[in-house]
């Protein structure tokens, strides 16, 4: 049976599987799916259509599958869907998408986002990635599996975050951002890679080692990006690390952040 506080509002059209547990004061709207296992906390606001997976943990006070704010929205049915082992924090807000774009906002699974962080409008983040407090996404933003956000990050419409990126505390990201760099200042600067997230993943040190290389040619030899893209063929071909990080410089359409 369903773990529904008699203080809570769920709409009669809402389908909560088993094992759901809502907390008092909490809103389920019309539209709304909740997977097995998911806690709402209380005070939470929950709008429709929204698909919410298994075993997440939403906290108070955060409004999930609200109307974005883009004046382009006109009331369309457009979608938001939540993965599995998502926690997300006190205060976060994330917006159903907009038909100019997927109509959709996505989040996959075993991410963590902390209080009082925004992911926008047709946004879409991978699985394993942190947010970490009072981050925001503008719209149409990519964020690639195992990506960190630190605290205060600000990221522009329509940039992708590469894979294993990290950025430093109150980084203004307006360019997309390469698999595995780190980025920090205002406006984001590439600094390094995220190495140690690397090791803490059980990377080897020849691919480690190979990917350093690798970004001293895109970052540390004066080369165009169209210069380094061909002297990164041969590693790419030998890492598939590289591979991934050349792939995520070719894929560019806002330009890389260097």
């Amino acid at each position: 049976m369903s773990l529904i506080d008699s203080r809570a509002i769920i709409d009669p059209t809402a389908v909560l599987a088993d094992n759901v547990e809502v907390g008092p004061w909490s809103i389920v709207g019309p539209g709304v799916e909740i997977g097995e296992g998911t806690v709402i906390g209380p005070h939470v606001i929950l709008r429709g259509p929204t698909r919410i997976g298994k075993h997440n943990h939403i906290y108070q006070f955060s409004s999930v599958g609200e109307d974005t704010p883009d004046l382009k929205y006109k009331g369309e049915a457009t979608r938001l869907v939540i993965g599995d082992h998502n926690v997300i924090r006190e205060g976060v807000t994330i917006h159903r998408g907009t038909i100019q774009d997927r109509a959709e906002t996505t989040l996959g699974d075993h991410n963590l986002i902390m209080a009082y962080a925004h992911i926008g409008h047709d946004s879409v983040i991978g699985n394993h990635c942190i947010l970490v407090n009072n981050t925001a996404l503008a719209g149409h933003v990519h964020v690639d599996d195992w990506a960190i956000l630190s605290g205060f990050t600000l990221v522009h419409q329509y940039c992708h975050i590469g894979a294993h990126s990290f950025s430093g505390m109150g980084t203004a990201i307006g360019k997309d951002v390469p698999a595995f760099v780190t980025v920090f200042g205002n406006p984001a600067e590439a600094r390094s890679m995220n190495f140690e997230g690397m090791r803490r993943r059980g990377f080897s040190e020849e691919s480690i080692h190979a990917l350093r290389r690798a970004y001293k040619t895109v970052y540390r030899q004066g080369l165009t990006v169209e210069q380094a893209i061909v002297e990164l063929s041969e590693p790419a071909a030998q890492f598939p690390e590289v591979e991934l990080f050349l792939k995520s410089i070719q894929s560019s359409t806002r330009g890389i952040t260097r």
